[in-house]
């Protein structure tokens, strides 16, 4: 059974998509539909860059979102047919765009104005990520709850990647004391993060606030296949599930660990990542070694998955 996957933010970089655009025209035919959809070159941006413009958050969700629904419809085109999907963080739109529950158009859309909302929600050097790296994801859990008593500030498990990989969000000075605790208690590594908002914790609540009710006016439909959801790690069957996961996933932690343990459970053997990078690949062989993984975001990458599905056949 096949599983695709879906990137979130940070996986951008100036150049992605170009090589598949290139090649095929489906993801040349994507990239024209994004630009059509936002009224300028997304493709410019993606290609050229330049990178400072492309790592604004507003640009760089859609810029994540058509990259990799070009290479979703190549994959398809080529006969890799997905029982199940999910996404981390933004990479859940992907997912459900691929599963025909949104629109390409609406969801370049909601995810622009999504950035711009999640930008806006703090100002600017207020908040703060870092991933803690060695420490069970209870203790993060543990410090973290300390280190919001202490100074009445906020930080939470924001991104619950993989064994021993946990990012926290929050206040710039309880990420910080979170951290320092991390270490006390044996954490092998905190590394702060470039990030220019603390997504994935309760700070976002104004731009989930904002997004609620753009995204339940959306024209939405019932999946073609289920689409895990990082809010709960529970398949979403019907649009109105869909849409409330997509809401609440604002300022909630992206349970990826257990998105992809519940893939694995549904029968999920074959783990295709579609877009830019290969992160999830590297977290999902982490979570689960016994699957198979491949990532899609070039010819050599698409060559690789082909032959991956036929043998899984």
């Amino acid at each position: 059974m096949i599983a695709c996957v879906f990137p979130g933010q940070g996986a951008q970089k100036v150049g992605m998509g170009k090589d598949l655009a290139d090649a095929f025209p489906v993801c040349r035919d994507t990239f024209r539909e994004a630009d059509d959809a936002l009224g300028e070159s997304l493709t410019t941006m993606c290609f050229e860059g330049p990178e400072e413009r492309l790592l604004l958050t507003e640009n760089t969700q859609p810029a994540i979102l058509a990259a990799s629904v070009a290479v979703y419809r190549l994959a398809r085109q080529h006969g890799i047919e997905p029982s199940c999907a999910a996404g981390h963080s933004l990479g859940e739109y992907s997912a459900h765009v691929a599963a025909g529950t949104l629109s390409f158009a609406d969801a370049l859309r909601t995810v622009r104005r999504r950035g711009r909302y999640m930008q806006e929600a703090v100002p600017v050097g207020t908040g703060a990520m870092a991933a803690v790296l060695g420490l069970d994801a209870a203790i993060v859990g543990e410090v973290c709850e300390a280190a919001s008593v202490e100074r009445g500030e906020v930080v939470t498990p924001a991104n619950l990647n993989a064994p021993g990989q946990v990012v926290i969000a929050g206040h710039a000075g309880a990420v910080a004391r979170a951290g320092e605790l991390a270490k006390t208690r044996g954490a092998r590594r905190v590394i702060a993060l470039a990030v220019s908002a603390p997504f994935h914790c309760p700070l976002m609540a104004p731009a989930q606030e904002r997004l609620a009710p753009e995204l339940r006016a959306l024209d939405a439909h019932a999946p073609a296949f289920p689409v895990v959801a990082n809010v709960d790690a529970q398949p979403k069957t019907d649009a109105a599930g869909a849409i409330e996961a997509l809401i609440r996933q604002v300022s909630s932690p992206v349970r990826w660990e257990d998105v992809v343990r519940r893939l694995v459970a549904a029968g999920a053997r074959v783990f295709v990542e579609l877009g830019p990078g290969t992160v999830l690949a590297g977290l999902i062989k982490k979570i689960e070694p016994s699957v198979a993984v491949v990532s899609v975001e070039n010819s050599q990458g698409l060559e690789k998955a082909l032959s991956l599905v036929g043998a899984a056949d």
